[in-house]
């Protein structure tokens, strides 16, 4: 077995970088790395773009306001551009991180299928709800990687928008050379909780870098077969912890009614783990979405495995940050409405940064092709493990195989994922609906409601699939809720 290198040509150069951030109007991405940057050891240029303009000039603002800072120690000039070529022009690095106005899109993910008896308890990376998003994504991000060949060929890229395997997976089909690398934070959250089950249960001093996984999956749905903090082996606690209380825990709505939808009371991962011998390495609420026993029943059965539904009502309230939780607000930062402190975000995009500029090696998490660190999973998709980082270059780890039957749910998904990319490609939407169906959460309709499903969120969210040709789809024209049908 052979596992492919992903290089670029020359290591970067850690004291004048050129970063572009497509997206750079982001509510909360930006400004994280802009506070990241600002405690980093590195110095450059960032150029945002956004087809928001007023929001990419507000981070712009926002970022050199905050290099002003006394605890700033790196120096970064922020500047918002008006074109995606101007922003990728000889970059060394290029940010991805881009979402549609969840108001006219993924309001409609969540509460379309709902009335269809699908009770997606997050619906942005798989399911009925997730392929939308990625049809909606996937050409955009096809144009990205196109420009990204003509204007800087050799920029790492760091795909931060989801669903992150399709959207990696996108860009690697339009660009096979394109040094990309999807990122996600759902197995960081598996080490942190990690390191606080070893300090709870083995009385150790622990943090997440303490921890040390083998991490194998695809984005949302990774597995970890082997977990040691600081040398100690803690699969043994693992095993304890299961079959006890902490393991075996029922909730209601009551219990849940003053929880945030992000709290994660490991109930589904627990179950799991009980069935299979491995642990998966997501939040339940995303894991439900690929093992979907757990969100047939509707809302009562979310809610007895600790799981609270993210409703359409708090999507559209988090696009606004004064009616929402999120931690970024950059208005009320410059306007000294709100208290500003310069604090890391505890991503790990300046560890990798670090690794690629010769500051390594560093081991974490990350989406790549499959070049044969899984072993059981055809080569091609987009899968998710650990990887070495190293001055100019990424090599995935090798993590082995799994247990036949998680094996068989992992690989329906990648078939639904390689159907809608294979789609994708000229607009094929009836190639898109073969892809749709296959879903583990449409099979559970009759094939006429899967049909009726699919025609309705087409008719909801048309004035985002400019790139498919809906005209030619015979599955559009036999389903009753599309208009014209």
């Amino acid at each position: 077995m052979t596992i492919e290198s992903f290089d670029a040509d020359g290591v970067l150069d850690g004291d004048d970088l050129t970063i572009a951030y497509v997206g750079g109007g982001s509510r909360q991405w930006a400004p994280n790395l802009i506070r990241d940057l600002a405690l980093s050891e590195f110095d450059g240029h960032v150029r945002l773009y956004d087809t928001n303009e007023e929001s990419a000039q507000l981070n712009a603002e926002f970022g050199n306001w905050v290099q002003q800072d006394d605890d700033a120690t790196a120096d970064w000039s922020y500047e918002a551009v008006g074109s995606l070529e101007t922003a990728l022009a000889g970059a060394d690095v290029v940010i991805l991180s881009t979402q549609y106005d969840p108001t006219e899109t993924f309001v409609h993910d969540l509460s379309i299928p709902r009335e269809y008896g699908i009770y997606g308890a997050v619906s942005a990376t798989i399911g009925p709800g997730g392929i939308f998003r990625a049809m909606r994504t996937i050409p955009v991000y096809r144009r990205f990687a196109a420009a990204v060949r003509e204007h800087c060929p050799d920029a790492w890229v760091f795909n931060y928008t989801n669903p992150v395997h399709f959207v990696t997976r996108a860009l690697y089909d339009e660009y096979p050379d394109i040094n990309a690398l999807g990122l996600c934070h759902e197995v960081l959250g598996t080490r942190w909780h990690l390191a606080m089950l070893a300090r709870e249960e083995l009385g150790m001093d622990a943090e997440r870098a303490d921890v040390d996984v083998n991490v194998k999956g695809i984005n949302h749905f990774t597995w970890i077969d082997e977990a040691r903090c600081k040398g100690v082996d803690l699969w043994p606690l693992l095993e304890e912890l299961k079959d006890g209380e902490r393991g075996n825990q029922r909730f209601t709505w009551e219990d849940l009614a003053d929880e945030s939808v992000f709290t994660d009371n490991w109930q589904v991962t627990w179950e799991l783990f009980r069935r299979f011998g491995v642990l998966p390495a997501a939040g339940d609420r995303h894991i439900v979405e690929y093992a979907t026993s757990f969100i047939q029943g509707g809302q009562e059965t979310l809610n007895r495995w600790g799981v609270k539904r993210t409703g359409a009502d708090y999507r559209a309230k988090h696009w606004t940050p004064a009616e929402s939780d999120q931690t970024t607000d950059v208005e009320a930062w410059l306007e000294g409405e709100k208290e500003f402190e310069l604090e890391p975000s505890g991503e790990e995009f300046l560890d990798i940064l670090g690794g690629l500029t010769g500051d390594g090696p560093y081991v974490t998490n990350v989406n790549l092709p499959n070049t044969g660190q899984i072993s059981d999973i055809e080569q091609g998709p987009v899968v998710e493990t650990n990887a070495v980082v190293r001055a100019g270059q990424v090599k995935p780890v090798a993590a082995g195989g799994f247990p036949r039957p998680v094996r068989s749910l992992i690989q329906g998904h990648v078939d639904t994922i390689e159907t809608i990319i294979e789609a994708a490609r000229d607009g094929d939407v009836d190639r898109a609906f073969e892809g749709f169906s296959i879903d583990s959460q449409v099979q559970t309709l009759t094939p006429d409601e899967s049909r009726d499903l699919f025609g309705e969120l087409v008719a909801a969210e048309v004035d985002y699939l400019a790139d498919w040709h809906l005209e030619e789809s015979d599955v559009l024209a036999g389903a009753e809720t599309y208009p014209g049908a």
